[in-house]
Order: C-alpha cells, then sequence, then structure tokens
C-alpha cells in the first residue's frame, strides 16, 4: 500500500475517504494521491472560437478552486505528513480514475460513496461502485471516517464454491497489514440451503487449505446473501469487509448485478475489493 489513490470532491465522504488513506499511508510508509476530476459541462456554439476561450477560462477557475480546497484539507488533517501528490483532472471521472490508476501504478484506491439505490442502482451505479468494477487495483469505499488503526476484525464471505487462490492471498496480506482477526462467514439462505455440519467442515477444510490464523469460521443464516453479509458484520461490530468482484460489466451486470457492489452501496463499514482475474 505504498501508493494510495484518494479521488476527492470535497464531499464529507471523500473526505472520510481521505482521513483513512492518510492513515494506511503513515501505517505503511506510503504516499496519497490526492485526484479532483472535473467533468465539464458540454457547450455548443457555431462559432468555434468563444466556445473554447470560455471553456479554457471555466477550467482554470475551475482548477485554481481545486487547488485551493486541496491546501486546506491538507493543512486541516494531513499534520506532518506531507507525501501527498494533487492533481486535477478533466474529463470523464470513472475514465480518468482508471487511466490514472495504470499510468501511476497505484496499489490501492481509497474513495468514498454514498452508495445507490434504485434504478440508479441499476442501470448507471455510482462512481464508486464503477471503479469496484473495474479497477485492476483493491479499491477501498468508505461512507463515514473510522482511524486505520482501529480497524482489528475483518470480514471475509465465502461462497465455498469457487477457490480463489489470488484473492484469498491478498487478503492474508490485508488482515497481517491490519494486524487484525479474519472471520471467514458463510451465508445460509433458503434459496442456496446446506446443512451446517456439511458447512463447517468445508469451512475448516478452506482455512486448513489456504495456511489461515488468527481466524474464526461462521454460518450465518438470512435470506439473502447481501442482507447476511451486512448483518453479520453489524453482529461482530466488524471494522472491515473483504471481497472479491467478478466486474461484470454492461447487459450482464445488469441482469446478473454484483453481490459484492450491492454490499459496498449497502453497508456502513468500509469495504475492501478486489477484482478476482478470470482464467484464460
Amino acid at each position: 500500500m505504498k501508493k494510495i489513490l484518494v479521488p476527492c470532491d470535497f464531499s464529507a465522504t471523500s473526505i472520510s475517504a481521505y482521513r483513512l488513506a492518510l492513515d494506511v499511508a503513515n501505517m505503511s510508509g506510503g504516499e496519497i494521491h490526492l485526484v479532483n476530476v472535473i467533468e465539464l459541462p458540454v457547450l455548443h456554439d457555431t462559432v468555434l472560437m468563444p466556445v473554447l476561450s470560455f471553456e479554457e477560462a471555466l477550467m482554470q477557475e475551475l482548477k485554481e478552486k481545486a487547488e485551493k480546497q486541496f491546501e486546506k484539507l491538507k493543512k486541516k488533517y494531513a499534520g506532518d505528513f506531507d507525501d501527498i501528490v494533487l492533481s486535477v483532472l478533466y474529463g470523464n471521472i470513472s475514465i480518468m480514475l482508471l487511466q490514472y490508476i495504470e499510468e501511476h501504478d497505484i496499489d490501492l484506491v481509497v474513495m468514498g460513496t454514498k452508495g445507490a439505490t434504485g434504478v440508479r442502482e441499476a442501470l448507471i451505479g455510482s462512481n464508486a461502485e464503477k471503479i469496484v468494477r473495474r479497477s485492476p487495483v483493491p479499491v477501498l469505499t468508505v461512507k463515514k471516517y473510522q482511524p486505520g488503526t482501529e480497524i482489528k476484525s475483518i470480514v471475509f464471505p465465502t461462497s465455498l464454491q469457487e477457490d480463489h487462490p489470488d484473492l484469498v492471498s491478498k487478503i492474508k496480506a490485508l488482515q497481517k497489514f491490519f494486524d487484525a482477526t479474519l472471520h471467514v462467514v458463510y451465508i445460509n439462505t433458503p434459496a442456496n440451503f446446506t446443512p451446517d455440519g456439511v458447512t463447517r467442515k468445508r469451512l475448516n477444510d478452506f482455512v486448513k487449505k489456504h495456511g489461515l490464523r488468527n481466524v474464526t469460521t461462521n454460518i450465518y443464516n438470512d435470506r439473502y446473501e447481501e442482507a447476511g453479509i451486512i448483518n453479520f458484520a453489524h453482529s461482530i461490530d466488524a471494522g472491515m469487509i473483504a471481497m472479491g468482484t467478478h466486474g461484470r460489466k454492461g447487459l450482464a451486470h445488469i441482469l446478473s448485478g454484483s453481490l459484492t457492489e450491492d454490499v459496498v452501496n449497502h453497508v456502513d463499514c468500509p469495504t475492501w475489493t478486489y477484482m478476482i482475474k478470470r482464467e484464460s
């Protein structure tokens, strides 16, 4: 977690993400890339030059405003930490952030989210959801600030149907970084019911196979997987939820949805996500 990207629109949730990123950077000895992406309005004019002149002036004004807000954030929250790169970009938010991740070898994205509901969630989704779905590096989504030093319990939901060693390896590293207890949980639902005895053995085999330490195994009954994950996390006052996502896009995402993105949208505690690489 040496290079941490924090998208910042100066909202309360993005400031919460920035504060948590500062904690992580202090713990890892890393640097923060604080980025504001400005989506410019589409302007039309029969004469090209006046439009270009107006856009240039607008862009400069917005950039100066963002830089002033950046400096206020640094002064208020960063303290002696000064390893912060400030950038103002122009364009589509998710596209520009994904490009920035690649171009600057980012290790972790920490971003605020208000979630999304209803039709907006199904058809458009929040910017955080789009980054969760497409980011090649882990994404830590935040709704409200929680000190990084207080994250001592991590919920790791598993279906026990697929084995993803890369995901488990990254979650083990995450657990080690925060020196946290890992709570592996299987959500038992009416639609996908499995007897506890069978599930308990599979959970124990899973823990043994991957060499997990400082871990608890749990079976939680609920009507739906999303509700079960969130309710279990609340029941143990979890500091974080860690999940993999398959990064569905387009029609497949609308038809099938994503359990990970549903949790990101609706849970209160920080959620760490990682896009599982598809086998060729």
